[in-house]
C-alpha cells in the first residue's frame, strides 16, 4: 500500500501532507517533474496525488501530455485521485473538461473585496466522504489564473465568489481542489521566496494573514487530506 505523489514544480509538495504520512508511517514516493523525474506506472499504487505548477494543463509539451495520460491510466484503473491546483485541472482536461483563463487571478488570502478567499461546499455534496467533520465555508489559499468547465458526468463539490469550480470529483474516487489547503509555514516562506506572482505583492500582509487564519485552515487541510487517505485505504 502506497502513495505516489507528483510535483509539477520543486516548490509545490506535500506540505502539511507530508507531516500526516509520517505521523502514520504511510509508504509513499515523490517524483519531481521539474527536474526531470519521469512520471512512473501509476497502476503499482494505491492512490495518486498531483499538485500546482506553473504549467498549463492546455500545453502540449511532452511533460503535459505524459501527465495528462498518467492521470487517466491511474483514475481508469480505479486508483483514488486528487490533485490540487494545475493537478485539479489536469483531471478536467483528461476527462474531456475545458481549461480557460479566469476573469481575474486569484492570488493570496484575500480577494478583490478585501475579504478572505472561501468556498461553499454544495448542500448536496455535504455528506460527500472527502467532507467529513468538515464545514464549510472553508478558507483558502489561492495562486492560480485558470479555471475549468466541467462535463455533465462530472460533480461540483465546492463553489466560490470569483472563481466557480472550486473542488470537482469525477467518477467514484477522483477528486480535484482547485486552490491550496497543503501550505505550511516553511512551505509558505519558500512560496514567498520564490514565486514571480507572490513577489509582486505585500509580503507582511501575507504573513499575517498566514497567521491569522493558521488554526483553522491547517485543522480543514489535515481532516480533507486524511480524509482522502481513509478513501484510499492507507489509513
Amino acid at each position: 500500500m502506497s502513495l505516489l505523489i507528483v510535483k509539477n514544480i520543486s516548490r509545490e509538495g506535500p506540505g502539511l501532507l507530508q507531516k500526516i504520512l509520517d505521523e502514520n508511517d504511510i509508504h509513499h514516493d515523490i517524483i519531481d517533474l521539474e527536474t526531470g523525474e519521469e512520471f512512473p506506472e501509476p497502476e503499482g499504487y494505491s492512490a495518486l496525488m498531483v499538485f500546482g505548477g506553473p504549467d498549463s494543463a492546455n500545453d502540449t509539451t511532452e511533460k503535459m501530455t505524459k501527465e495528462l495520460e498518467m492521470i487517466g491510466r491511474a483514475i481508469d484503473s480505479g486508483i483514488p485521485y486528487l490533485g490540487i491546483c494545475l493537478g485539479m485541472q489536469a483531471l478536467v482536461k483528461t476527462y474531456g473538461g475545458s481549461v480557460l483563463p479566469n476573469d481575474i487571478k486569484e492570488i493570496g488570502f484575500r480577494g478583490e473585496d478585501g475579504k478572505p478567499y472561501s468556498i461553499d461546499i454544495e448542500n448536496k455534496h455535504t455528506g460527500d466522504p472527502l467532507f467529513n467533520g468538515i464545514e464549510g465555508p472553508l478558507k483558502i489559499f489561492h495562486l492560480h489564473g485558470e479555471t475549468v468547465t466541467l462535463t455533465e458526468d462530472m460533480q461540483l463539490l465546492a463553489t466560490g465568489k470569483y472563481c466557480r469550480h472550486q473542488i470537482v470529483k469525477v467518477g467514484e474516487h477522483a477528486y480535484g481542489i482547485q486552490g491550496h489547503f497543503e501550505l505550511t509555514p516553511e512551505m509558505f516562506t519558500l512560496w514567498l521566496d520564490n514565486d514571480p506572482e507572490l513577489m509582486e505583492m505585500d509580503r507582511d500582509e501575507l504573513q499575517k494573514d498566514f497567521e491569522l487564519f493558521s488554526e483553522e485552515y491547517c485543522n480543514t487541510g489535515r481532516k480533507l487530506f486524511t480524509n482522502f487517505l481513509k478513501m484510499a485505504g492507507l489509513l
